[in-house]
C-alpha cells in the first residue's frame, strides 16, 4: 500500500467506481422525463478505459516488484535512506576522536541509587522521542541511562530506563517516560538501521537454505550490505551522552555502532554459507571493499575479526584444496586492504 503505483490504481478504480454511481443517479428512464447526461456518460467510459489502463500496468508492475532483484533494491535503498536520516554527520579521513565516557559527569553512586523505570507494555521499540525525554530529565533535574534501543523486544515489566534519583520518581514521571517510548507488535526503520540489514540478511539465509540452494541471491544481498557498510564508515556515531542547554548530562543511551552492524550483516550469513565457496570468496572481497572506507581502528578490527572468522570456517565447510587456496588468496587480501586503511 505504501507503493505509489498501487495507490495510482487503487485511486483509479475507486474514481470510476464512484464516478459512475454518482452519474446512474442522474439519469432518468421515464418517457415523459428522459434525461441522459451524454457528457457524464462519456466521461465514465473515459475512466473505464483508464481502469483498463492501470490495471494492465498493476499486473505488470505486481510480477516485477516481487522479483527478488526488485526486493533486494529496495531494501538497499531503504537501509541507505535509513542511514543518511539516523548518521547525518560524515567524517573525513584521518578522523580518530571517539566518544570518551565524561566519567567526571556520572554520579559514582548511580548504579547503586538509580531507580528502574518498568515497561508498562510488551513490544519492539519503534522509535524513542528524545527531544520529549530531553524535556523530561531538564524539567525533573533527572540523569536518564536508557537501556533499550529502538529494535529491541521489551517485555511488560522489563526495564527500560534507570532514573537518578529515586526520590524524584512518582508515576506521572513513569507514564511520561514510558510514553516517550513507541512499541509496535513489529520492527521498523524509522530508528532502526538493524531492521533493514536483517531484512537483506533473512533473504540471504533463505537463498542459502538446502531446500532453495540460491548462492547468487545471497551474493545480490552482500553487494547491498557492502555497499551500506561503506557508507555507514563514514559516518560520525553520534555520543551516548546526551547534554541539555547548560551542558549538563541528562542522557545516556549506547547507540548503534559500526561493529553492531558489521555483526547483524555478516554472522549468520557466514553461518550458512560456509560450505558455499562463491559466498564465502563474495564475503571476503566485501571486506575488502569496505576496508578503504573504514576510519577507525575498532571499526577495522571488527572486519579483521569476521574475516578470520570466515577463514575458519571455510576450512571446516569447503573440502577441495583449491577452492581453500582461492579462499585463501581473498582473506589475504582482505587482510592487506584492512591493514593499509
Amino acid at each position: 500500500m505504501q507503493d505509489t503505483g498501487n495507490q495510482i490504481v487503487l485511486g483509479t478504480f475507486i474514481s470510476t467506481f464512484v464516478y459512475s454511481l454518482l452519474v446512474l443517479r442522474t439519469i432518468n428512464g421515464v418517457e415523459e422525463n428522459e434525461f441522459v447526461p451524454h457528457l457524464a456518460v462519456t466521461c465514465g467510459i473515459g475512466l473505464a478505459i483508464a481502469s483498463i489502463c492501470v490495471l494492465i500496468y498493476f499486473i505488470h508492475h505486481s510480477a516485477s516488484s516481487i522479483q527478488v532483484d526488485q526486493v533486494i533494491t529496495k531494501v538497499g535503498i531503504e537501509l541507505e535512506d535509513a542511514i543518511d536520516r539516523l548518521f547525518p554527520d560524515k567524517i573525513g579521513r584521518g578522523a580518530s576522536k571517539l566518544s570518551q565516557e565524561p566519567i567526571t559527569d556520572i554520579p559514582t553512586n548511580f548504579e547503586r541509587d538509580a531507580y528502574s523505570i518498568k515497561a508498562i507494555n510488551s513490544g519492539y521499540i519503534q522509535a524513542i522521542d528524545h527531544h520529549q525525554l530531553m524535556k523530561i530529565a531538564t524539567e525533573n533535574n533527572l540523569l536518564l541511562r536508557v537501556q533499550n534501543r529502538p529494535g529491541n523486544f521489551v517485555v511488560k515489566g522489563s526495564e527500560l530506563v534507570l532514573v537518578f534519583s529515586e526520590e524524584r520518581v512518582n508515576k506521572k514521571l513513569t507514564k511520561q517516560i514510558n510514553d516517550t517510548f513507541v512499541l509496535g507488535l513489529q520492527r521498523t526503520e524509522q530508528q532502526d538501521v538493524e531492521f533493514s540489514v536483517n531484512q537483506l540478511v533473512e533473504i540471504a539465509v533463505r537463498a542459502l537454505s538446502p531446500g532453495i540452494n540460491d548462492p547468487f541471491t545471497a551474493i545480490r544481498c552482500i553487494d547491498q550490505l557492502s555497499a551500506a557498510l561503506c557508507d555507514l564508515a563514514q559516518r560520525e556515531i553520534p555520543s551516548p551522552y546526551r547534554y541539555d542547554n547548560n551542558n549538563k548530562l541528562r542522557i545516556i543511551a549506547e547507540p548503534i555502532s559500526f561493529a553492531d552492524v558489521t555483526d547483524a550483516a555478516f554472522n549468520q550469513i557466514r553461518q550458512y554459507g560456509k560450505t558455499s565457496v562463491a559466498v564465502t570468496i563474495r564475503l571476503l572481497e566485501a571486506i575488502a571493499v569496505i576496508a578503504p572506507f573504514t576510519y577507525h581502528k575498532a571499526d577495522s578490527a571488527s572486519l579483521l575479526r569476521h574475516a578470520k572468522m570466515i577463514e575458519r570456517g571455510s576450512y571446516e565447510g569447503i573440502s577441495e584444496e583449491l577452492d581453500r587456496e582461492d579462499i585463501k588468496e581473498r582473506y589475504l587480501a582482505a587482510v592487506k586492504a584492512l591493514k593499509q586503511a
